[in-house]
C-alpha cells in the first residue's frame, strides 16, 4: 500500500508538472509571434476540422460506416489541397511531413526513374540536401547569385553535361527560400528542364498560400507542400505526383494512398490541412501582409541605417525579411527579443536551434561576420500592426545596448 501511495504521489506531481508546462506554453503563445515560416498559427477552420475528426472512431481503410466517414474526410481534404495547388485530387499523396514528401521524391526517383545524377541549387532546405546525400547518387550543386537566385546558365550546363554522359538527372529546386523569401525563377527552370528527358522536383513548402501554384499545367513532375506552414497542424503534408510519377514511392506499407504511401493516415491532421488549404486564400491577405512587411523593413532601417536586407534586389514572397545589422550577433538578439516576448528566428526552424551560419547566405557570398548576425522575421495571416510596432520597440532596445557597448 505504501508503494502504491508513493506511486500516486509521483503521478500527482507529474500531473502538476504537466499543467505548469501547459500554463507556460499559454504564456508563450501570448507573445508576439513573427516566425510564420517555421509554423503558422492554427487557423480556426483547421482547428474545427481537426476536432471534428478526433470525434470519429475507426480506420479510414475499413469499408464499414465508421471507416467510410474517415475516408470522406481524407478525400475532402485531398480535393481542397489539390485546389490550392492547381492540381487534380488524384495527384495528391498525403505524407506525415514535408521532409517525408521530399525524401520520397528524391529517394523514390532513383528507383522509379532510374535517376543517376541529382542536381540541386545551393540554397535547398536541409530536408532535400540530406535526402540527396543519403542516396549515394552523384550530386551536382548549382550556384546562387548574390541575391539568392539559382544561376540558370549553370543549370543549363549541368543538364547538357548529363545528356553528354547519357545519364538521367533529377533537378531539385525550391519555389521560395525559407530563410530569405527569395523567389526562384521557376518559369526559367521549367523551360530548361521541361522539354528534356530529365525530371523536376519543386519544394513549394514556403510558396503554398503565398504564391499561385499550377502543378497540373506546369513542368514539375513532383511537388511538396505542408499543412502547418499555412495554419494546419504538424503531421500532414503532401507530395504531388504527375501520373507518370505514381511509382515514386518510399513506404510500401499496406496500400494506403493508392499504394503510393503506406501507413494509416493521420485523419485529424489531414482534415486540418484540407481546411487550412480552403481557408488560406481568404485568411492570408498578401497585400496587407506585404504592407506590414514594408513597414517592418522601413522601421528596421530607421533604427539601424546600416542594416543589410538579404535578397533585396530579387523578387521575394511578401512576408519574409532576412537581415543583419553589423555588430549585432543573432544569438544575443534572439535571446533579448525572446525575453521581451518576441519570437523570430535566425533562419530555418530545422537548424536555428543551433544558431549557426546559414548555408544559404554562404552560397549568396555573404561575409561570415554578417551571416553570423542574420535574423529572419516572417509574417502571416494573424500578424497585426501592433505586432510590428512591438517588434520594432523591442529591437530598438537591442540596438541601444549595442550602441552603449560600442
Amino acid at each position: 500500500m505504501r508503494v502504491c501511495g508513493i506511486a500516486r504521489q509521483g503521478a500527482a506531481k507529474r500531473r502538476i508538472g504537466i499543467v505548469q508546462t501547459l500554463d507556460a506554453g499559454r504564456m508563450t503563445q501570448a507573445a508576439i509571434y513573427l516566425d510564420h515560416n517555421a509554423a503558422a498559427p492554427l487557423l480556426p477552420e483547421a482547428r474545427e476540422a481537426m476536432l471534428a475528426a478526433l470525434e470519429l472512431t475507426g480506420n479510414p481503410s475499413s469499408i464499414h460506416a465508421h471507416g467510410r466517414s474517415l475516408r470522406h474526410l481524407i478525400e475532402t481534404a485531398r480535393s481542397r489541397v489539390a485546389g490550392v495547388c492547381g492540381a487534380v485530387p488524384a495527384q495528391v499523396v498525403f505524407t506525415a511531413s514535408a521532409t517525408e514528401a521530399i525524401t520520397q521524391a528524391v529517394c523514390g526517383s532513383i528507383k522509379a526513374f532510374g535517376v543517376e545524377r541529382l542536381i540541386l541549387s545551393a540554397g535547398e532546405h536541409a530536408a532535400t540536401t540530406k535526402a540527396a546525400a543519403s542516396t549515394g547518387v552523384p550530386l551536382e550543386t548549382i550556384a546562387l547569385d548574390g541575391e539568392g537566385r539559382i544561376e540558370l546558365a549553370a543549370l543549363r550546363q549541368a543538364l547538357a553535361l548529363a545528356d553528354e554522359d547519357g545519364v538521367t538527372a533529377l533537378v531539385c529546386v525550391h519555389s521560395a527560400n525559407n530563410e530569405t523569401g527569395v523567389v526562384q525563377p521557376i518559369g526559367g527552370i521549367n523551360s530548361l528542364v521541361g522539354p528534356t528527358r530529365h525530371f523536376l522536383f519543386v519544394d513549394a513548402v514556403q510558396a503554398l498560400g503565398k504564391q499561385a501554384l499550377d502543378f497540373a499545367a506546369s513542368a514539375p513532375d513532383m511537388m511538396a507542400v505542408s499543412g502547418h506552414k499555412i495554419g494546419g497542424i504538424a503531421g500532414a503534408a503532401a507530395l504531388l505526383l504527375k501520373s507518370h510519377a505514381d511509382t515514386v514511392r518510399l513506404i510500401p506499407g499496406g496500400g494506403q494512398e493508392q499504394g503510393r504511401r503506406g501507413g494509416t493516415e493521420a485523419v485529424p491532421a489531414i482534415a486540418a490541412f484540407g481546411a487550412a488549404a480552403e481557408a488560406i486564400e481568404a485568411r492570408f491577405d498578401l497585400l496587407r501582409v506585404s504592407m506590414l512587411t514594408k513597414k517592418l523593413e522601413a522601421g528596421i532601417e530607421r533604427l539601424a541605417p546600416d542594416t543589410v536586407i538579404f535578397g533585396r534586389g530579387a523578387e521575394r514572397i511578401g512576408n519574409t525579411v532576412a537581415f543583419a545589422v553589423p555588430g549585432v550577433k543573432n544569438t544575443v538578439a534572439l535571446m533579448a527579443l525572446d525575453l521581451a516576448g518576441v519570437s523570430i528566428s535566425s533562419g530555418s526552424a530545422c537548424s536555428s536551434g543551433k544558431v549557426g551560419r546559414s548555408h544559404v547566405l554562404d552560397a549568396m557570398g555573404v561575409a561570415p561576420e554578417l551571416s553570423e548576425g542574420a535574423l529572419r522575421v516572417s509574417l502571416g495571416w494573424s500578424t497585426t500592426d501592433d505586432d510590428i510596432e512591438g517588434f520594432l520597440a523591442a529591437f530598438s532596445t537591442v540596438l541601444s545596448r549595442r550602441r552603449k557597448a560600442a
